[in-house]
């Protein structure tokens, strides 16, 4: 029994060893004596929609637990309230429009997934990632318009326009998401120049001269200049 575990261990490890290279978002679990092993994360929630008109349906859980899919949704969304959800739900439902059509339950769905993905922590956190998974569709339908040429050379700059500024505003909403986790981060470098008794320092830039400018004229480059009004400080 001995042996043939250990030959199954074994294969098992070259397998993991001939894998590629996990490249997701999914944090790798590790064990005592054992390599990583993936951890799959588990299905983004989802809702099913039953439609009340062309711009409204009521979103209900897709297998019927209620309880489960509601406190579900509240973690996915970062908050503890049931009126932030179904405001959020509706604010989805808007942005989930497909082009000249009803609203798309595979949009929500992607939209809720979005969401989840960026792990909201609060009701804060939670707005910003309704907020990036609207723009996100909205840049998506955008885009979608260029299909068959775009119209004229006035309505493709247009949507050029508008699809970049969305783009640009996504990823100014992802880069306000990381502040609130991490904080502005400001470097400041600070140097000091220490000058022997007898030496000399030069403050600014210094280029290296170009060797084959002054092989070929004989004049001396001028990259051997300094930049930005340098001072030669001389030690006393």
């Amino acid at each position: 029994m001995a042996a043939v575990s250990r030959a199954v261990v074994c294969q098992e490890r070259d397998n993991r060893m001939t894998d590629k290279t996990n490249n997701s978002l999914t944090p790798v679990a590790t064990q005592p004596g054992c390599l990583p092993v993936n951890q799959p994360r588990p299905s983004p929630v989802r809702v099913k929609l039953r439609r009340v008109n062309a711009s409204l349906a009521t979103p209900y859980p897709p297998d019927g637990e209620s309880k489960v899919w509601w406190k579900r949704l509240k973690k996915a969304l970062g908050t503890k309230s049931s009126d932030f959800v179904n405001a959020s739900l509706l604010e989805l439902q808007a942005a989930a429009h497909l082009p000249f059509g009803g609203i798309s339950e595979v949009a929500m769905n992607a939209a809720l997934a979005l969401i989840e993905a960026a792990a909201p922590r609060n009701e804060i956190e939670g707005a910003l990632a309704v907020q990036m998974a609207c723009t996100h569709t909205a840049a998506l339908s955008v885009l979608a318009r260029f299909s068959g040429g775009g119209g004229s050379e006035r309505r493709v700059v247009a949507l050029a326009s508008a699809a970049a500024r969305l783009m640009r505003a996504y990823s100014g909403q992802v880069e306000t998401l990381r502040r609130l986790r991490h904080g502005g981060d400001q470097h400041v470098r600070v140097e000091h120049i220490h000058i022997n008794e007898g030496a000399q320092a030069v403050i600014g830039t210094v280029r290296a001269p170009d060797r084959r400018h002054e092989a070929t004229t004989g004049v001396p480059s001028q990259d051997q200049q300094i930049d930005s009004d340098p001072k030669s400080i001389q030690s006393g």
